[in-house]
C-alpha cells in the first residue's frame, strides 16, 4: 500500500446560528479557539496545513511530531491547534505568544489506511478517528462533546466561559464548504476583521495608537470601528512594521470615521477582536485586540447582516 494521500481537502466550515437548540441525531462539541488545521501522515512524512492551505509543519513543529508517532501509516486529520489557560479553557490569544504548550484537538478523520472516509457518515468517521487515537501522545486528543442534550451542551459552554460549541449530524458526510450538517452557537463575541488603517500614538504609547476596523458587505469595506485595548509594546512594534508596505494615501473604507492623525492602509491583515456587542449603528462594543490570523483572508470578513444565520 502507498503511503501518499492523494486528497488534499478543503475544510467543512460550520455555519454560524443566533441561539443554543437540541435535535434528535446531532452531538454538541466544545468549540476550541486556536488555528484550524489538517494533519496528514504519509509514513515519516507529517504535514500540517492551515485552512488556507499554508503549511505550518514548522510552526506547530510538537504538534507534528506527536502525530508521527500515531500508529496508522496513512492517515489524514481535521482539528485545531489550541493552548490552554490553567483553567482548561483554549485561548487564541495564548498561541500568539508561542511560549505555551499547544496540542491538537481533532474532531475529523477524512483519510486512514488507503481509505477515503469523506463520504462516510459522521458517526463512522468519529468511530475511525477514536480508533485511531486510542494511543495517541497526549499532545493529541479528542475534541471534547459537552452533552447529549444541545441546550444543556450550551449551558456547559456558558458556564465553563468557552467560546461556544459545534453543533453537528451524526448522518452528514464531509462536505468541503460551508455547511448546515455544522452549526456553531457562539457564548462569546470573537470574529476576525479587516486592519485599514490606525491612528497616531498618544501620550506614552509609542508606534501606533488605535487599529481601524473593518468588514466586507458585497465589495464594500465598512468601518466597524477602533481598538486600542491588547497590546503588548512588542505587538505594536511587529504592527508598524507589518504596516510600513502597506500604506495608502485614500481610506479603503466607503464610510471611513472622521478621525484627525489617520494612516490608512491597503486592507490585508486579519485581526482577531474580542467584543461585548454590536451597537445599533453596527459597530463594536468594548473591542480588545486578540491576535492576527493570516489563516483568514479579508474577504471573509463580513458584516453582521452578511453572515449566515438559521
Amino acid at each position: 500500500m502507498s503511503d501518499r494521500i492523494a486528497i488534499r481537502p478543503h475544510p467543512m466550515l460550520a455555519t454560524p446560528v443566533s441561539e443554543p437548540f437540541h435535535r434528535s441525531g446531532w452531538v454538541y462539541e466544545e468549540k476550541y479557539d486556536g488555528y484550524r488545521i489538517l494533519a496528514c501522515k504519509e509514513g515519516a512524512k507529517v504535514t500540517l496545513l492551515s485552512r488556507n492551505d499554508h503549511d505550518r509543519t514548522a510552526t506547530f513543529a510538537s504538534v507534528a511530531a506527536a502525530v508521527a508517532k500515531l500508529r496508522d501509516r496513512t492517515v489524514l486529520l481535521d482539528g485545531e491547534v489550541v493552548a490552554f489557560d490553567r483553567k482548561g479553557v483554549s485561548r487564541f490569544q495564548l498561541l500568539q505568544r508561542g511560549d505555551v504548550e499547544t496540542r491538537f484537538a481533532v474532531f475529523d478523520c477524512l483519510y486512514r489506511d488507503g481509505r477515503d472516509l469523506r463520504h462516510e457518515a459522521l458517526s463512522a468517521r468519529r468511530a475511525e478517528l477514536e480508533d485511531a487515537l486510542a494511543k495517541a501522545p497526549p499532545a493529541i486528543f479528542l475534541s471534547k462533546r459537552l452533552s447529549d442534550d444541545g441546550l444543556e451542551a450550551y449551558r456547559i459552554a456558558k458556564r465553563r466561559s468557552l467560546e461556544g460549541l459545534v453543533a453537528k449530524d451524526l448522518a452528514s458526510p464531509y462536505e468541503e464548504k460551508r455547511s448546515r450538517a455544522w452549526l456553531k452557537v457562539k457564548v462569546h463575541q470573537e470574529e476576525e476583521f479587516v486592519i485599514a488603517g490606525f491612528t497616531a500614538p498618544r501620550g506614552s504609547r509609542r508606534h501606533i495608537g488605535a487599529l481601524l476596523l473593518g468588514a466586507y458587505k458585497t465589495d464594500d469595506l465598512h468601518f466597524v470601528g477602533k481598538v486600542g485595548t491588547g497590546f503588548t509594546e512588542a505587538r505594536l512594534m511587529e504592527l508598524a512594521r507589518m504596516f510600513k508596505p502597506l500604506h495608502r494615501e485614500t481610506p479603503p473604507f466607503v464610510d471611513p470615521p472622521r478621525a484627525k492623525q489617520v494612516s490608512w492602509l491597503a486592507p490585508k491583515l486579519v485581526a482577531q477582536i474580542a467584543f461585548a456587542e454590536w451597537t445599533g449603528d453596527l459597530k463594536l462594543r468594548q473591542p480588545v485586540f486578540l491576535g492576527l490570523r493570516d489563516d483568514k483572508s479579508p474577504r471573509d470578513c463580513l458584516m453582521p447582516q452578511m453572515r449566515v444565520h438559521k
